[in-house]
């Protein structure tokens, strides 16, 4: 052992890798940032104030579940509901970015679910707390393979869709985003340091809704992996 090597008082967490489409190489996440309130429609049904700036919340990478695996249905809640989301998956970053060049930043896009604890959400906002308990808990953040914009461009439009039992529960595009991936970029960047490794969970469109113990749940987005997870 080189003798200059830090000693762990215990392992380090092994890291978080996402599958990337075309490539035998994977993507290490190092941070997941979410966006509230992006999709008018979204607004308007959960009754929000309309004409907001972007605001943003996070989840831990620990929290991503992958295509195929289980969702454990988490205490503390009675409510627990999906949010269907593009995803952005970061090469590069910065603080302040312009809108103008943020799309620079962009390795490639996944599918992803904003998991949520609704009846806790509902609380916090009524006390004026944070929304950790009701969004930052395990198996949270489900999320697809990424595809590499070199496969897919830059996206700005495309339909998104969410079936559960394979019934349509939320379907939309992405040209309905009241702020746009580049603006979000940017937004974020005034607020915090991005880097390599960074997600963006764009927001969810209407149609968010509840899930019970056995539901299946399947999320696509025009030209990407599809993302299928089950709820235990």
């Amino acid at each position: 052992m080189n003798s200059s090597s830090p000693t762990l008082v215990f392992p380090a967490t092994a890291p978080t890798l996402l599958p990337v489409n075309g490539d035998t190489r994977q993507f290490p996440v190092r941070r997941i940032f979410c966006v509230g309130r992006n999709y008018l429609a979204h607004v308007r049904e959960l009754q929000n104030t309309e004409n907001e700036p972007p605001f943003f919340f996070q989840k831990q990478r620990e929290m991503i579940v992958q295509h195929g695996a289980t969702v454990r249905y988490p205490g503390l809640t009675n409510d627990f509901q999906h949010e269907l989301e593009l995803v952005v998956a970061l090469h590069s970053g910065g603080l302040n970015i312009p809108v103008d060049t943020a799309n620079q930043h962009i390795f490639g896009y996944a599918i992803g679910l904003d998991m949520t604890r609704r009846d806790r959400q509902n609380d916090m906002k009524r006390m004026q707390k944070p929304w950790e308990v009701s969004k930052s808990f395990e198996d949270s953040a489900p999320c697809g393979a990424i595809t590499p914009v070199s496969q897919c461009g830059l996206l700005n439009s495309g339909g998104l869709r969410l079936h559960v039992n394979d019934q349509l529960r939320q379907s939309s595009d992405l040209n309905l985003l009241i702020w746009p991936i580049p603006k979000l970029i940017a937004a974020l960047s005034e607020q915090v340091e991005l880097a390599a490794g960074d997600l963006i969970y764009t927001g969810t469109p209407e149609g968010v809704g509840p899930v019970q113990r056995g539901d299946v749940l399947e999320a696509e987005f025009d030209g990407l992996s599809r993302l299928r997870v089950t709820i235990v």
